[in-house]
This record gives structure tokens, C-alpha cells and sequence, in this order.
């Protein structure tokens, strides 16, 4: 299944309560504040395959308690945001192009 992407959205500001989000995934919608590059749309589409294999609840919870558990030791709310391992992953890999193709399930759980 394809993610149904929305561009120029709202959704993402209203959403900005801890941080600002240009772009937010909830399975199978991929929506952004602008238009979004190739780079974070692939960014995103990590994110759809991480909530495929967690059957998408499960990866909302984890999300939320790798978040708090980054607030928890003392950390600000951008570095829990990037210390949560689905965005580590995301991050270090949506410059490679062929990522997508390569990746091997439950890759994330190597930034834990």
C-alpha cells in the first residue's frame, strides 16, 4: 500500500504542542505543512514501514515512551524528539536513495 500524501496542510502546526512539525506520519497519510522534498518524503515513508511492521499501535507507544523516557532523564523536548531511535533511523537514512529497497525489518532497533 502507497502512502496518501497531503501537502500544505494545516494539520502539522496544529499538531506543534512540544515541537514544530513540518511533517507527520499517521499511518497511511503522510502530511505536511509545504511541499516536501523527494529526501523528506522518504524521511516520512521510514516511518510508514516502521508503523507497518509494528502494527501501528504498538509503534505509537513506543514513539510516546521513547519521548518520555528522553524527558525523564532531563533532556529538552527537540533532543528527546531526536534521541527516539524511529527517528534516528529516519534521519541518518533519507539522504540514501536506495534505502527503502535495502532496508531489513526492525532496522530502527539498531539505534536503541
Amino acid at each position: 500500500m502507497k502512502p496518501i500524501i497531503i501537502q500544505n496542510s494545516n494539520i502539522p502546526k496544529y499538531l506543534s504542542i512540544f515541537i514544530s512539525i513540518s511533517a507527520i506520519t499517521l499511518f497511511p497519510f503522510i502530511i505536511s505543512r509545504d511541499e516536501m522534498s523527494e529526501v523528506t518524503i522518504r524521511h516520512e515513508i521510514i516511518h510508514i514501514e516502521q508503523q507497518r511492521e509494528l502494527f501501528v499501535i504498538f509503534f505509537y507507544i513506543l514513539y510516546v515512551w521513547y519521548w518520555l523516557r528522553g524527558k525523564m532523564s532531563g533532556m529538552t523536548n527537540d533532543e528527546a524528539y531526536m534521541n527516539i531511535p524511529f527517528e534516528q533511523e529516519a534521519y541518518r537514512k533519507m539522504y540514501d536513495e536506495d534505502y527503502l529497497e535495502s532496508r531489513e525489518k526492525h532496522a530502527w532497533k539498531n539505534y536503541t
